[in-house]
């Protein structure tokens, strides 16, 4: 399994749209098949903070999520909300 920890930072006033956008996002790569988790979370300090934790059942599970319609658009939807580039990290459990 490989989990990604993709977080991003929103422009003022914007994270009540960015949540609509990413919640098609999440439903849909929920769906997906090698998804085994895909949820978004808000920093209690700070709200235009997000951080997408996505497990995944491996590489390919990955690069075919990455080829999806949802996924495209949502980066063409989202894009212009970003504050500044993402911070993207693949992990796997060691423990």
């Amino acid at each position: 399994m490989i989990t990604i920890v993709a977080r991003c930072s929103i422009q003022s006033g914007k994270s009540d749209e960015f949540m609509e956008i990413a919640r098609d996002l999440v439903d849909a790569s929920r769906r997906e098949d090698g998804n085994i988790s895909y949820d978004l979370y808000v920093d209690l300090a700070d709200p235009a903070k997000f951080a997408f934790i996505e497990v995944w059942k491996d590489r390919a599970a990955i690069d075919s999520h990455n080829e999806t319609a949802h996924f495209k658009g949502f980066g063409e939807r989202a894009g212009p909300l970003f504050a500044g580039p993402l911070d993207i990290g693949l992990y796997r459990k060691v423990v």
